[in-house]
């Protein structure tokens, strides 16, 4: 249904690959292939599967195993040991033990009995629905197309209509041991169905190979593609449009504005981190008529459901008249409003062993004539929770044009929200890493320092945006760090941070990015050095400009955000060795670092009652991987100190009292603390990472 993708999905089965294959790398292949259209499917959703002959490690003897996806994973991007593998017969035997429906949970405590070949791979609760289909070839997946027949409130009279007796039809069931069984009844009964259609939630496919397993998936998908296009042709799509969109640079500048009010909002207990989308699809949608009737009956797929809570919030908001310091006056009100009906939610559909009531507050915000703006514990979160947003509205879309949508009723999305499995996969999470959900800025991010404090950040689980005035170093960067630790950690911005205006724009651009700013690193830099008399005052004005002015710039813009979230903050000046010892030749450069130190020390002042902390780092002689190090600086230091370049590094080790090198790591680490809670109770302090200099000891 997307309007930017092809009409059709493409058969991308290549027989010749194939063959070249394993039984299980067929599978994987497979899934691959499906996971690579989200059309098909989305992030994380529906799961594949092969019922395969094996040797039995124990017996030699030929043994039936099921490989199926298993818990957690991608289709797109799943390997061989994301899936797990069971003996399909003692899954068979796992039917004398079931005790009924009510009972059907405690199955789940069976299948790692059932494992073949130790397999490390948590099984699925899914497990059971591929284990009883009488096909060795199962295909689940969350294709929009077909959720808008399965969302529809005639979806079992669409689904005979569409398909005939090929694709069979079963009421909504939450996943499970019971849900496997009727799978299994319904391909015993029904020998010649080719799949089937859950309500309220996705397909079912099968075959006797994984090519026609595949094919038929494909096929199927189309069909209900093109049956859409036909039923929709000409015809009002949510109830057509109440207002119109504004121009994209001012829906992003809105973003910048309120995406900031809306973290500190929700961020209290846990940082979050923000994700914008004003796409097409969802500008259609946040601009109809049907925006909030239908955004009030929440989603039907549990993905789709699990990803985006029991509904959405939506702003108030008249892109005609454009009022945006309304929304951030009323936004406060509005999610306090939401939290109350997530609690009378929470209230109404608890069972007496429901767990405790998790974060009420909403994930999606829809945003008239604007977008829409997801938050989450992290931006790879944030960002797929708008995508199964976007695969939601799809199926509104067209269930809503062709029938009448209908959300997954509320005892039932209650029932998988607190599903006590669900509870249990989220106390397995690993404990998040200490800077998990912050954001920060770094300014000379390209360079040695910058670069080597953005990844230890990184490493800590921030997000962070490389802010630098060189193109080609912040692409190469960010190229390199976005591979070592995900797009989703990391983001380019140009800024140079003499111009109030380009300071201003890469902020906003931040802000849109991740949704906000918590810690700014403050590092740009240049180094200069000449005897007083030839210091000419383009010179010295460049100094003060980068390290002085810029430093207060990227301050004032940090000290803004900070105060309109209202959850803290940190800056980190890296300034020098300088700023407290005079060197010769270098008066341009000691006097600006000495500025920033005492710029540090009055935002301390400032910030404090606000608990936004301000520190300063100290490096000296960091001559590898430094940028400064890298023109003319070097020959004139040597020069001062009269040696050659390879010389002055031995110089300034011997200089030092532990007669040490400093390196950019070393720098990143004192930020690191700064930035962190270990200093959580420091703040307008310097650190002086210079292996030892008397002369900078801080009195």
């Amino acid at each position: 249904m997307s309007t930017s993708a092809p009409k059709r999905l493409a058969n991308l089965w290549d027989d010749a690959k194939a063959a070249a294959m394993s039984e299980p790398e067929r599978l994987v292949y497979r899934s691959n292939l499906l996971g690579s259209d989200k059309r098909v499917t989305n992030y994380g959703g529906g799961n594949t599967s092969s019922k395969i002959w094996q040797k039995d490690p124990l017996t030699g003897q030929d043994v039936e195993v099921l490989w199926v996806k298993g818990s957690g994973g991608d289709s797109a991007s799943i390997k061989l040991d994301g899936f797990s593998t069971l003996y399909m017969d003692k899954l068979r035997a796992l039917k004398g033990l079931y005790r009924g429906v009510e009972f059907e949970d405690e199955m789940v405590g069976y299948l790692p009995h059932a494992t073949f070949n130790l397999n490390p791979r948590a099984a699925s609760i899914d497990t059971p629905l591929h284990a009883y289909v009488n096909h060795p070839y199962v295909d689940h997946m969350h294709p929009d197309a077909i959720i808008a027949i399965a969302a529809s409130v005639n979806s079992k009279e669409l689904t005979q209509q569409i398909f005939g007796d090929s694709i069979g039809w079963l009421p909504w069931k939450k996943p499970g041991f019971e849900l496997g069984l009727w799978l299994g009844k319904f391909c015993e009964e029904n020998p010649n169905a080719k799949g089937l259609i859950l309500e309220s939630h996705g397909l079912f496919t099968w075959g006797d190979s994984p090519k026609e397993c595949y094919e038929t998936t494909i096929a199927v998908i189309n069909q209900a593609i093109e049956w859409f296009e036909q039923q929709t042709e000409g015809k009002t799509i949510f109830g057509g449009a109440a207002v119109t969109a504004l121009p994209a640079d001012e829906r992003r500048a809105i973003a910048a504005r309120l995406m900031p009010k809306i973290r500190g909002l929700i961020s209290a207990d846990s940082h979050k981190l923000g994700h914008f989308d004003d796409s097409p699809a969802v500008l259609e949608f946040v601009n109809s008529n049907a925006l909030r009737p239908l955004a009030a009956l929440g989603t039907s797929c549990p993905d789709h459901f699990l990803r985006t809570k029991i509904r959405p919030l939506v702003i108030d908001f008249d892109p005609a008249n454009p009022d945006i310091d309304a929304v951030l006056t009323k936004i406060p009100d509005d999610i306090a409003a939401y939290r109350v009906d997530y609690q009378a939610y929470y209230d109404r559909c608890k069972h007496d062993n429901s767990p405790a009531v998790r974060d009420p507050n909403a994930v999606v915000y829809l945003m008239p004539g604007v977008g829409m703006f997801t938050f989450a514990k992290d931006k790879a979160t944030a960002r797929i929770s708008g995508e199964f947003y976007v695969n939601a509205i799809n199926v509104m879309r067209g269930a809503s044009t062709v029938s009448t949508y209908v959300g997954l009723p509320e005892q039932e999305a209650f029932d998988i929200e607190y599903w006590l499995l669900e509870e249990a996969k989220l106390a397995r999470m690993p404990k998040p890493k200490s800077l998990a959900g912050q954001i920060a800025l770094v300014t000379g991010g390209a360079g040695g320092i910058g670069k080597a404090t953005a990844v230890r950040l990184l490493r800590e689980g921030a997000c962070v945006v490389l802010a630098d005035i060189d193109e080609a170093a912040l692409a190469a960067a960010n190229d390199e760090l976005a591979g070592a630790f995900g797009k989703d950690f990391v983001r380019p911005v140009i800024v140079n941070v003499t111009s109030e205006d380009a300071v201003i724009a890469g902020f906003a651009h931040a802000v849109v990015e991740f949704g906000g700013l918590d810690i700014l690193v403050s590092n740009a830099g240049l180094a200069s050095s000449a005897p007083i008399e030839e210091t000419t005052l383009a010179l010295w004005n460049k100094n003060m400009d980068i390290l002085s002015t810029g430093y207060f710039l990227v301050s004032r813009e940090a000290f803004r955000l900070f105060r309109a979230q209202k959850i803290g903050g940190n800056v980190v000046f890296v300034a020098s060795k300088n700023g407290l010892a005079a060197s010769p030749n270098a008066s341009a450069y000691c006097t600006a670092k000495a500025a920033e130190i005492h710029l540090a020390r009055c935002l301390a002042l400032e910030g404090a009652g606000e608990q936004i902390r301000v520190n300063v780092v100290n490096p000296d002689a960091v001559l590898r991987g430094s940028k400064i190090w890298a023109g003319e600086w070097l020959e004139q230091r040597a020069s001062t100190y009269k040696t050659d370049k390879d010389g002055l590094e031995e110089m300034y080790r011997e200089r030092s009292l532990l007669k040490r090198s400093v390196f950019p790591e070393d720098i990143a680490e004192a930020i690191y603390f700064f930035a962190s809670d270990a200093s959580a109770k420091s703040t307008g302090n310097i650190l002086n990472v210079d292996a030892g200099n008397a002369q900078s000891f801080t009195r």
